[in-house]
């Protein structure tokens, strides 16, 4: 039997199949599926038992935490109380005792009564209901069949959840997009009810049957419908959740989606018929008639047969299950190709994208430049306000299409590389906000003050953010690592504090006798707290025993170099060990001046040898961190992950290695950025690929990597061979042998990256774009003493690596 892929977590049940009212866009009874009128109306004690057993099993086996029923319809309150309570009842004692239940019931609101709402809490069932906006609105689709309107009772059942008594019961409203429908007037009637919750969603329709078009509406109507809403939303402080547009911000961050219509996470929900059938999801039911049915039932199979349905998969594959032009696209990681129902056409199935793909493009692209929070990021019961403009935070924006074909060829103009920044800013702001909200520490005097600094001094704290070590605390405090503390977010503060100048006062520990501001430098004072106020003509730091500092004993310095390229030398931060390699301390004045003098050598190099490469540079390489020498003729450099704008290197012997090292390393890091925006390969292989310069195989990202900065690599010493054309001496056959090598090397590593079959549209796209940087250097002749140096040299390397990795 095979292992099923995703365990079943979510289930729908359905209680009645009728209902009391006549929805015109009810995709039960109006849609392409007509299965409802052969079932029964009201489900069986026995099924309902049944399905209790199977999902109390079904929890056992895959140690479930939790299990989340809908009851559901139909009209589900048709079934009437006793019907209800017995399900609550079976589906309780069926679970084991350390699997929760989340029971919930989504109702149109018309029968509810306080009778039913008495019998939901002593039952702890939450409820839904289904709401469209004002009466106009809702009474456009939500009506009795005899054309009544709905909408008083709706209200009237709101209202009953509204009380005191029932309040905790409340789960949301539900309501469906009409374009014909004023979105203001629907965001300010489903604001007056004071929901915990709202879902917006988009109508259902497919391929065969678009969605509703006005003539007059735009490209993207349902987009700007819900961009409407969202500045309301945004303007309003967010009172309430709202599943569609919090998924746009997680997912924009990398994090999970809330809702199945959005983001690249497996679906793990079934549904249970009044037959006691299996079927899909619910939203198939507008595709095609039977196209939720699953051929399975409750008694003749468990659910770990239903996982491994090909259906319930298909909604279980992210990345791998979507249409190529889905693959391609730059915001796949927040549409996930929208709610798999609406990719249906009848010639090619589901292989499509959404009916609804320019409005999710238009309104993920809207959300993410509109700003957001990132306090959904971790579930706390007050999330914390992101630091950023006026207490929000911005979330990172999508490359644009040149953008992104600039970087795949190896460079990136200064504001290519100035949009990677901005967009590692935004990520780095998300980041501090999900770090803090998982913290759980509520509101302190740091945070506060970071959160308001960044409304009234943003640019002190973007230069503190944009700090690249800024982000190693979130990173760490978010992969585990409590032993870090809170103290870096307080220095953060401080030294947004001292570069704003206002007088704002932060509290910050002290360990091992200095306190660290960083950007600044940082000032000897004793252990224990000390409190850092930020003063127009520069700070005042009053240690725990009351002395008073006002200058930095160890200020950071910065080199300035040719066209006014600055860098910082970074040796301070306690942060900066986020490097693979051991970090040096504090530079004395010796080494300071063999650094600088290194590095305006390098950049004048870099400006002659890699033009295409320099202005990138200069414009997002900001801090090079001294690493300690490694074993003698070895160089040593490294880019972190979580340290976009730094590069770490021991000083090397020669500017020229020196040069070469900055190149390469901020590869690395431009890669990493634009990682951190696209999916360029399916992160679900698990595969290891060997690259032509080490013996030992890495995942595909390993070999992206070290692909992309060899283009650098291969540039480097293609530009030395050629300006040596001619020209004998040792230095000019090092660099022919050492481009003969590694134009060989990184052409190898493309095509085996392209080859992969791991790499998604867009993927394959940038795959494309360092294959065409790499194409003209290997037309470049070499004279065949060269080529046979190159030959050599590959031939040792590859020994050495076989030696190292029988010896491994």
């Amino acid at each position: 039997m095979t292992r099923i892929p995703v365990p079943l977590t979510q289930f729908v049940v359905k209680m009645h199949s009728r209902c009391d009212l006549a929805c015109d866009h009810c995709y039960v009874y109006e849609h392409a599926d007509s299965s409802w009128r052969s079932r029964p109306k009201v489900i069986g004690d026995g099924i309902l038992a049944k399905a209790a057993e199977r999902i109390g099993e079904h929890a056992v086996a895959h140690r479930l935490s939790t299990v989340r029923v809908v009851l559901h319809g139909g009209e589900p309150l048709l079934a009437g109380p006793g019907r209800l309570r017995r399900a609550a009842e079976a589906l309780r004692s069926a679970l084991p005792p350390e699997c929760a239940l989340d029971l919930r019931i989504h109702t149109n609101g018309v029968l509810l009564s306080r009778a039913f709402c008495a019998l939901f809490a002593e039952l702890d069932v939450k409820v839904g209901i289904s709401l469209d906006g004002d009466r106009a609105a809702n009474d456009r689709h939500r009506r009795f069949a005899d054309g009544r309107s709905s909408h008083p009772q709706v209200l009237r059942a709101v209202g009953l959840l509204n009380e005191p008594e029932y309040r905790h019961l409340f789960a949301g409203l539900l309501c469906t997009v009409d374009i014909e429908n004023d979105p203001v007037a629907v965001y300010r009637a489903l604001a007056e009810l004071r929901p915990p919750t709202v879902d917006l969603l988009l109508p259902h329709a497919t391929w065969e049957a678009p969605p509703k078009r006005l003539p007059a509406g735009g490209e993207a109507p349902y987009a700007d419908w819900l961009l409407t809403v969202h500045g309301l939303w945004e303007a309003d402080g967010r009172p309430f959740a709202v599943r569609t547009f919090e998924s746009v911000h997680r997912t924009l961050r990398g994090l999970s989606s809330l809702t199945e219509s959005l983001g690249l996470e497996p679906s793990d929900l079934a549904v249970l018929e009044t037959d006691g059938t299996f079927e899909q999801a619910d939203s198939l039911k507008t595709a095609y008639d039977g196209a939720p049915v699953t051929g399975m039932n409750v008694f003749a199979h468990s659910l770990d047969d239903l996982a491994r349905h090909p259906g319930i998969a298909a909604r279980q594959s992210g990345l791998a299950g979507l249409s190529a032009a889905c693959r391609a696209c730059p915001v796949v990681r927040s549409c996930g190709g929208g709610l798999y129902a609406h990719r249906y056409r009848a010639d090619t199935g589901f292989d499509n994208p959404s009916v609804y793909c320019g409005d999710l493009m238009t309104l993920i692209n809207g959300i993410a430049g509109a700003g957001g929070s990132a306090a959904a990021a971790a579930p706390t019961a007050e999330p914390a306000a992101a630091p950023a403009r006026g207490g929000e935070a911005l979330l990172p924006a999508a490359l644009a299409p040149a953008q992104l074909d600039e970087l795949a060829r190896g460079y990136g103009s200064a504001a290519t590389v100035a949009a990677l920044g901005n967009s590692q800013l935004a990520l780095t702001r998300a980041m501090l906000a999900a770090a803090w909200d998982a913290s759980g520490q509520g509101r302190a005097e740091a945070w506060e003050l970071l959160s308001e600094l960044d409304g009234a001094a943003a640019p002190a704290v973007d230069a503190v953010l944009a700090h690249p070590y800024a982000r190693a605390w979130a990173a760490r405090r978010l992969a585990g690592d409590l032993a870090v503390g809170l103290g870096p977010l307080a220095a953060l503060a401080a030294a947004a504090a001292v570069r704003a100048g206002r007088g704002d006062a932060v509290a910050v520990p002290v360990r091992g006798g200095w306190l660290h501001l960083p950007t600044l430098g940082r000032v000897a004072v004793p252990d224990g707290e000390a409190v850092v106020t930020g003063r127009a003509d520069g700070f005042e730091v009053r240690a725990a025993d009351g002395s008073v500092r006002t200058a930095l004993d160890q200020p950071l310095r910065r080199v300035r170099l040719a066209g006014g390229w600055t860098v910082a030398l970074e040796d301070l931060d306690p942060l900066r060990d986020s490097h693979d390699h051991p970090v040096a301390e504090r530079l004395p004045e010796a080494e300071l001046l063999n650094w600088t003098g290194a590095l305006r050598e390098a950049w004048e190099l870099l400006g002659r040898d890699l033009p295409g490469y320099a202005e990138g540079i200069r414009a997002g390489l900001g801090t090079v961190t001294p690493l300690r020498p490694g074993p003698a003729g070895r160089d040593v450099s490294s880019a972190a992950r979580q340290a976009y704008g730094a590069v770490g290197i021991a000083r090397p012997a020669t500017a020229p290695t020196l040069a070469l090292l900055l190149a390469h390393e901020f590869q690395h890091v431009k890669l990493g950025a634009v990682l951190d925006l696209h999916d360029l390969y399916d992160r679900a292989d698990d595969r290891l690929y060997f690259a032509p310069w080490r013996p030992d195989p890495r995942p595909l990202e390993g070999l992206l990597q070290g692909t992309y900065a060899h283009l650098a690599v291969t540039e480097y010493w293609g530009t030395r061979t050629v300006a040596y054309d001619g020209l004998a001496g040792e230095a000019a056959e090092r660099a022919r042998a050492q481009f003969g090598l590694w134009r060989r090397y990184t052409a190898e590593a493309v095509e085996r990256l392209a080859g992969s079959g791991a790499l998604t549209g867009l993927g394959a796209r940038f795959a494309e774009g360092m294959r065409e940087s790499v194409e003209p250097w290997l037309a470049v002749p070499l004279p065949a003493a060269a080529e046979r140096d190159a030959e050599r040299a590959r031939r040792e390397r590859d020994e050495r690596s076989r030696l190292r990795s029988v010896e491994a």
